[in-house]
């Protein structure tokens, strides 16, 4: 290797692209053996093509402050993360296997729950749920499907092997930067498609427009799809516009739609209302429709659950879904799966502790300065607690808030994340820790996509990867080494 990869130490940690004894992991022996022949010069111009790219395409996220909204370029190093074909065959099973028992899992819970009664999940923890919704008792989404879209985040640990650290079934983003970090990569690095078998994933939106299609109410052709943002001011808006644009379909707010005297869901056109059967909605349940949730909402439609409820419209994600999003809820999954599936999990959880258990509590309690706490239904990397990094005053705050309200905390080991080479600074590859987020498809049929969105933790040691917290991204290659 040259000089690049001389002084590249993973810190003991498993590493994506370097084994332990410095040597090129199988599906990274090209990537390694070919930065490894460029000039230091070389690669820092690929980095600059990749910022030039970036500003060119508009690729930008918000972060909220206290001084207001600001919008970022994307966050992005041009080192990809590689992992090979046929490890991650047995990772999307997996995913399948779990997206199939959450949607059979949240269907029972707003019909017969039958997992209650059978003693499985205590009852109080569906009734305490923020995302349980009593206005969704009784319905069926089209397939039985409730969670249509999932983001689920994957970690690897010292062992090298894949975890699931949590369930995105609300409204998951994220996969629009999983698309352009691969147009980047094929920019910045254009000769090692040429040289190596990755695996695609820019079908991600026919696949995604197709399982929309799938959930129409109407026998039609050609069913009206269409993109419900909050608006510009949303942090995700640019995978909003990002998604519609790539699936051809109309980027509507709430106000572009009404709901008829019918029932039935109508886009307004200038030539005249037309009838809207699919909405794949970007907004939080409790500003969907002002009649059944917040009436303080303006983003959402006034009778949108009543034509829902009547089968005239679908939603997707359906109303509700959240319930099984819930990081309580999480600690239950392996045995979800074994309760509707009557199968062992393929992919284990991250090892759990309910804080409302009082022997769990006092374990946690008495680990602060160990253990990753998180609120039960928050996300984008607020409200936890970071033992290792933390200082006695956060440990001591959230000692009270687990005593509060201890049916709204979990706690799980500190793990050993991953990391991936990352380009610091000019001729510098450090270690950094990721996850992956993978996105899951379900309808009519199930689709996983080739690997997903890494994100990366740009600060040295920090585990914290979300873009709002100051983390970055690469793209991911799933690698068929077997192909001749």
């Amino acid at each position: 290797m040259s000089t690049i990869w001389d002084n590249y130490d993973s810190d003991r940690h498993f590493d994506e692209l370097i084994t332990e004894n410095g040597k090129a992991r199988e599906p990274s022996r090209k990537l390694v053996k070919h930065i490894a022949q460029m000039e230091v010069g070389e690669l820092d111009k690929r980095r600059q093509m990749a910022d030039a790219t970036i500003q060119e395409m508009g690729i930008s996220f918000t972060v909220y402050t206290e001084e207001g909204n600001i919008d970022r370029a994307w966050p992005f190093d041009i080192i990809p993360r590689t992992i090979l074909s046929r490890q991650w065959e047995v990772a999307a099973d997996g995913l399948q296997q779990r997206l199939k028992a959450l949607n059979m899992f949240i269907n029972d819970l707003y019909h017969d729950q039958q997992i209650i009664k059978d003693g499985i999940i205590p009852e109080h923890i569906i009734t305490k749920s923020k995302n349980f919704r009593p206005e969704c008792v009784g319905i069926t989404p089209a397939h039985g499907v409730w969670a249509n879209i999932c983001g689920t985040d994957l970690v690897r640990d010292a062992d090298g092997k894949f975890y699931v650290l949590e369930d995105n079934l609300r409204v998951p983003s994220g996969v629009s930067y999983m698309l352009e970090n691969r147009a980047i990569t094929k920019r910045v690095l254009p000769e090692m498609f040429e040289k190596e078998n990755i695996l695609p994933v820019d079908d991600y939106t026919s696949q995604l427009f197709d399982m929309l299609a799938s959930l129409s109410p109407r026998d039609v052709e050609d069913p009206e799809i269409v993109v419900m943002t909050p608006g510009i001011f949303n942090s995700a808006y640019f995978e909003h516009a990002f998604l519609a644009q790539k699936m051809g379909v109309e980027l509507v707010e709430g106000d572009d739609l009404f709901v008829g005297d019918d029932d039935c869901v109508y886009m307004k056109t200038i030539s005249g209302p037309e009838r809207v059967d699919v909405i794949y909605r970007r907004i939080d349940d409790e500003f969907l429709d002002p009649e059944a949730f917040n009436k303080e909402s303006v983003l959402g439609v006034p009778g949108l659950m009543r034509a829902w409820k009547a089968g005239n419209v679908a939603l997707a994600n359906a109303p509700g879904a959240g319930v099984a999003d819930d990081k309580v809820v999480y600690a239950y999954v392996p045995q979800i799966i074994e309760y509707y599936l009557n199968e062992k999990p393929i992919l284990p959880n991250v090892e759990t502790f309910l804080c409302e258990y009082e022997d769990q509590r006092e374990y946690v309690l008495a680990n602060l300065d160990k253990l990753v706490v998180k609120p039960a239904n928050e996300s984008g990397g607020y409200g936890m607690l970071v033992g290792p990094h933390s200082t006695k005053k956060d440990q001591l705050k959230f000692a009270e808030l687990i005593k509060e309200n201890p049916r709204n905390y979990i706690a799980q080991p500190t793990l050993s994340l991953s990391t991936a080479p990352t380009l610091i600074s000019s001729g510098n590859l450090e270690p950094r820790h990721l996850d992956l987020r993978p996105f899951i498809l379900q309808g009519k049929e199930t689709y996983v996509t080739t690997g997903g969105l890494t994100r990366v933790a740009m600060k040295k040691g920090s585990l914290v990867v979300n873009s709002s917290q100051g983390g970055g991204s690469k793209d991911t290659w799933i690698v068929d080494t077997e192909v001749k």
